[in-house]
């Protein structure tokens, strides 16, 4: 019988902006995870190092014994940095428990319900045309569906030319890609609630797919007034961290998307409970993941496996990848099989991926400092990024 005993937990913090977490046990068997909180990754780093004592000796294969024993164990719950350690511990038992009974984690959460999964590309620019020629690239590459960003710098309440310009982007991605494509709009929290009424006006024409993070998660009270405005699906998710964050706003009834994040929200165990809340209430799913490839294939491993997972988000190309891409630190480039954009059924053993551990190690001597930027307004006030 293998000796399922966690021996060693090691951290790699690498380019562009990740932190790869490896468990290993007595008997060899070892699994990754990605456990990160953008431009905070040092800070998750120590927190995992805070929770190794309580790894160093624990079975990985009592997956849900030790995330309550984190989570209920200590009198502060919750939040990014806990909440994201936490997710990357998950992620890396479950790669050991697959690897230890020879199956894809989905097998253990039920099996899968798809054959395969849609995924997403970003389309980044900074003008109208720009964007439409990053549009004209991810189709030429066989993608069928875009999301982007259509705003940047927004005051409380903007001018009508912010809003004109936030439409002309989504325009351009539009005649671009036709009526056959779906594309997602990001906002990022960017717009305040005064002005969430008149942007989903300017963009309804163009039928964007959905409208993620319109207002910022700490606002999603004000969603019920936008959800009854606009007929665009609403999508919200990546800065909630638990079943008890999206309790709220499904009962709510004002999200049509749920977007917990593989690395922030629990890891697989939370989010395949997120999923069941979810499908509860005909609410859709649709993994956050700008991140690196460990936390991708934990997505994948719950979209084969919950019926109400829409599509999934990827890093591949992202602008933010600048030193390293999504599957630079696999042993194999075409580890996710990804064809006329869909990452077809996975099924290799844990995660299903192969971590070129060479290269990460090598990385890691390098490195990253990754912050976002700072923005401010023309007044010299701080907004949001």
């Amino acid at each position: 019988m293998q000796d399922l005993t966690i021996t060693k937990v090691e951290l790699f913090k690498v380019p562009p902006r990740w932190l790869f977490l490896k468990i290993t046990t007595a008997s060899g068997i070892f699994g990754w995870g990605e456990p990160v909180v953008e431009g905070r990754a040092a800070t998750v780093e120590a927190c995992i190092r805070e929770m190794e004592e309580h790894l160093i000796g624990h079975p990985a294969n009592k997956i849900e014994d030790f995330w309550q024993m984190i989570y209920r164990g200590g009198f502060y719950r919750g939040g990014p940095v806990l909440m994201s350690a936490l997710s990357g511990i998950d992620q890396a038992m479950w790669d050991i428990k697959g690897k230890a009974l020879g199956v894809p984690i989905y097998e253990l959460l039920g099996g899968a319900v798809r054959d395969k999964v849609k995924i997403y590309g970003w389309v980044h620019g900074d003008t109208p045309e720009e964007i439409g020629k990053a549009a004209q690239w991810r189709m030429d590459n066989g993608f069928q569906a875009v999301k982007l960003n259509v705003c940047d710098h927004m005051e409380w309440i903007d001018t009508p030319a912010k809003v004109k310009q936030a439409a002309a982007k989504l325009a351009a991605v539009r005649s671009v890609v036709g009526d056959d494509i779906c594309i997602g709009v990001d906002l990022h929290g960017r717009v305040h609630k005064g002005q969430a009424k008149a942007i989903a006006k300017a963009l309804e024409p163009y039928d964007p797919y959905f409208l993620e993070e319109l207002v910022l998660s700490e606002n999603n009270d004000t969603l019920k007034s936008i959800s009854d405005y606009t007929s665009i699906p609403i999508a919200t998710g990546e800065r909630m961290y638990s079943r008890w964050d999206f309790k709220r706003v499904l009962e709510q009834g004002t999200v049509d998307i749920l977007q917990p994040d593989l690395s922030h929200a629990g890891g697989i165990s939370e989010v395949k409970k997120i999923a069941t809340m979810a499908e509860a209430y005909d609410v859709a799913i649709a993994p956050h993941c700008p991140l690196g490839p460990i936390s991708l294939a934990a997505a994948l491993q719950i979209d084969f496996n919950c019926i109400n997972a829409l599509i999934q988000e990827t890093s591949l190309g992202i602008h933010y990848n600048v030193g390293a891409d999504l599957v630079d630190y696999l042993t194999d480039p075409d580890g996710f099989g990804l064809r006329d954009g869909f990452v077809p059924l996975m099924t290799k053993p844990g995660l299903g991926i192969e971590i070129d551990e060479e290269k990460v190690r090598a990385a890691a001597t390098t490195g990253h400092n990754w912050k976002n930027p700072i923005w401010r307004n023309p007044d010299g006030s701080v907004t949001e990024w």
